[in-house]
């Protein structure tokens, strides 16, 4: 078996031993190089996309068992993905069933998707970076979606390995400038192949009229305004041009600090209690500017916190919660159990992976989140709170937090279309930066976070767990995540929208050439046919019923959002001011970082919370009310979709709640189907049916994992613990054993 992984370079002198075991010989590869030059197999390029380096006679290994086949073929770099292109696709390729991507085919990887490139050296793995002074025989490429790729260039012409192997490293190793993204070569390209948009449209808070329609929807416009002041980015580069906060708050306070400890409004609740969030003023130390400070945050905190009427909470999410490197070595350590190189190393780590997944903390920051998120719901809910979320710059775990608040209070975030403008709102106007925690640079490693995957396994258990309330799939969430390295969309590629116009051409820098249009990850068709689009859409989403008249009438003073839980007394807060007397040095260290403490004490939160929890899940559910999740330990699960689909060992053929899906799928046919012959006895107009994704309801035999394993294959491993299968031994000293004597007794 391959080692596990040696750090180091791949230099060396040694001469490489033959260990290589090929299933293909010499005169087979030579055969196969006049049939692919028949073939002429094509690499389809994206507008923009440059050729860089390539290799012939390539074998890529597909894991089987513990036997190793390879598909031979080419292998490229562009300037957009490293590609494969093989002359045995048939088998793999089925335009009838397979979920395709347009954009990124089954053997493409995107630069940006690269994680590790590993090399073989006499059967030593070790990590591939910089100047080579000796090639591998193998080279392993583990990618941020989980793919693992593994090439074989022991065929290959030696001069070519070296062009092939070093344009990689350099091309998804080395640090980039950000004009020098393949983002800006496909917006230049295809500026005349800009996708309309649909009807429907996912709102993307980048004019005004989009936040006062927000404050409509939410009715929170009877407290809060839609402010302009900045525009052109004139105040502060890190809030988008628009956006919302408190009425009382004077235009000119949020120019004297730069935005920073401004309120800014996030989401109103039925009841009136509003969300908000807000960045931390630097420290400084002149006590007149501290001064300043002070009195400018107690006025900011006086406009929001008016008891007994209207109380504030703050949540200091930059000390109080998680750290971006708690979440960083989780995730660290969870997505090795994931990238795994061949089978043999995968049942060689089946019978501790319970052990190590929990060694990794991934799942429990899962139900933390989803805890805090549950906490503050219960004081916006039963208290009638205004909460606001502190953080330095509110662009982290504020996004995070204050968005999963949102879906669990507001149905309309859990349509496709709300969900989208959620995402729109809190993560890309809300300044989350995507270029960092993504790495798509390369040029800081501590930077890179995955805070949005963290948000989408969060919303990913929700859906889990209430499958009718959301409108969209677990399928829609996994080629979302995978959207996060596809570089032709501009959503996830900038760290606030100060950058992206400022790069686009939009604010008058470049006023001779025309301001670059690039495409949203919101317009699906440009991924999928509509055919694979319907497994996006939920059909078991349960529609909200709507009223007539008459019943619209007796419920105008009611909120459009009844939620499941009744409304308890609220409590006054025990504090009615934003400072305490405390010294200077505290009042120091509270205009930092730590700028404010929790209003409740931690044991009365405990109970609220835990009275607010119970007291939901004992009555039925309301998909399109209040929805909490189950936070208990044995509730979150691992989104086995995502992270289990390139390995067949994990799947079950057959099996799984795809299997039920598609027996419900069945009735929902049944049921349509007896609906028509009823709508045509009464010759009445017939109701449009939600459409079954055609893929799930015409399958036989389906993967647990469906629809990315779909056609994979299946390994036929006996279902013995780890420790039983080494104790048999190899098949040959199994041959040699002699028969044990087993003495039966009288029989």
């Amino acid at each position: 078996m391959l080692g596990k992984g040696v750090v180091g370079g791949g230099g060396g002198t040694k001469a490489p031993k033959p260990s290589f075991v090929s299933y293909v010989r010499p005169e087979e590869i030579h055969t196969n190089e006049k049939e692919v030059t028949e073939k002429e197999v094509t690499l389809h390029l994206l507008p923009g996309e440059q050729l860089l380096c390539e290799a012939s006679t390539v074998l890529k290994y597909v894991q089987e068992d513990s036997c190793q086949h390879g598909v031979y073929g080419r292998l490229v770099c562009t300037d957009f993905k490293i590609a494969f292109l093989g002359d045995d696709e048939s088998a793999l390729d089925n335009d009838e069933t397979q979920f395709k991507n347009k954009v990124v085919g089954e053997n493409d990887i995107t630069l940006h998707c690269v994680d590790q490139i590993y090399g073989v050296f006499d059967e030593k793995k070790k990590t591939l970076f910089g100047q080579l002074k000796k090639y591998p025989e193998k080279l392993i490429i583990h990618c941020k979606d989980l793919r693992v790729f593994q090439f074989c260039l022991r065929y290959t012409k030696e001069e070519e390995v070296k062009r092939i192997v070093s344009g990689i490293i350099h091309h998804t190793q080395a640090p980039k400038l950000l004009k020098r993204l393949f983002l800006f070569s496909y917006a230049t390209a295809a500026q005349n192949n800009t996708v309309t948009e649909p009807k429907n449209h996912t709102i993307m808070f980048d004019t005004l009229k989009d936040w006062c329609w927000e404050l409509e929807r939410t009715k929170g416009n009877m407290k809060y305004k839609a402010v302009s002041v900045n525009e052109g980015y004139k105040v502060c580069e890190r809030l988008p041009a628009y956006f919302v906060v408190p009425t009382p708050l004077p235009e000119e306070n949020v120019q004297r600090f730069q935005g920073h400890g401004i309120p800014i409004w996030c989401w109103s609740c039925h009841n009136g209690s509003a969300l908000l969030k807000m960045s931390a003023l630097p420290k400084e130390q002149d006590d007149g500017i501290l001064q300043i400070q002070k009195s400018f945050l107690d006025g900011v905190y006086k406009t929001i916190h008016r008891p007994p009427y209207e109380i504030v909470k703050t949540e200091d999410l930059s000390s109080n919660f998680l750290s971006l490197q708690e979440i960083q070595t989780a995730y660290s350590k969870f997505k090795q159990l994931f990238l795994i190189d061949n089978s043999t190393e995968f049942w060689d780590t089946d019978i501790k992976w319970f052990s190590l997944l929990e060694s990794s903390s991934w799942l429990d920051i899962i139900r933390r989140c989803l805890k805090k998120a549950i906490e503050i719901t219960e004081c916006m809910e039963a208290q009638n709170m205004n909460v606001l979320l502190l953080e330095e710059n509110a662009s982290d775990l504020c996004c995070l937090i204050s968005s999963l608040v949102q879906l669990m209070m507001d149905p309309h975030c859990r349509t496709r279309i709300g969900f989208q403008s959620l995402i729109q709102k809190e993560w890309v106007m809300g300044g989350h930066c995507f270029l960092d925690r993504c790495n798509h640079l390369r040029q800081n490693d501590k930077e890179e976070v995955p805070v949005f995957l963290l948000f989408l396994d969060c919303v990913w258990q929700l859906v889990h767990q209430h499958p009718p309330a959301f409108e969209f799939t677990e399928t829609y969430l996994t080629v979302l995540s995978d959207s996060l390295y596809i570089p032709i969309f501009s959503t996830f590629f900038f760290n606030s929208p100060h950058q992206k116009d400022t790069n686009m051409g939009r604010e008058g820098q470049d006023t001779q050439s025309k301001p670059l249009n690039l495409l949203t990850v919101w317009d699906w068709s440009v991924q999928f046919e509509p055919k694979a689009q319907t497994l996006l859409k939920n059909p078991l989403y349960v529609e909200k019923p709507k009223l007539d008249k008459g019943q619209r009438k007796g419920m105008r003073f009611k909120h459009q959002r009844q939620l499941s839980l009744p409304l308890t007394q609220s409590k006054s807060s025990p504090k009615r001011g934003f400072f305490r007397e405390e010294t200077d040095h505290l009042i120091k260290n509270l205009l930092g970082k730590r700028i404010s403490k929790l209003i409740n004490s931690s044991d009365e939160l405990q109970d609220n919370f835990r009275e607010f929890y119970d007291s939901w899940h004992s009555k039925p559910t309301d998909y399109h009310g209040l929805l909490l999740p189950h936070i208990e330990g044995p509730e979150i699960k691992v989104w086995a979709q995502r992270y289990l689909r390139w390995i067949p060992e994990a799947q079950i053929l057959g099996g799984s709640r795809v299997a039920t899906m598609s027996k419900l799928l069945e009735m929902i046919e049944e049921v349509q189907s007896l609906q028509e012959k009823i709508d045509e006895r009464h010759h009445s107009q017939q109701a449009p049916q939600a459409e079954a994704p055609c893929l799930l309801r015409n399958s036989a035999r389906l993967s647990s994992l469906f629809p990315f394993a779909l056609l994979q294959r299946h390994s036929s491993k006996p279902v013995l613990p780890t420790s039983g299968w080494k104790a048999l031994g190899d098949e040959d000293d199994l041959a040699k054993r002699e028969d044990e004597f087993v003495d039966l007794g009288d029989v």
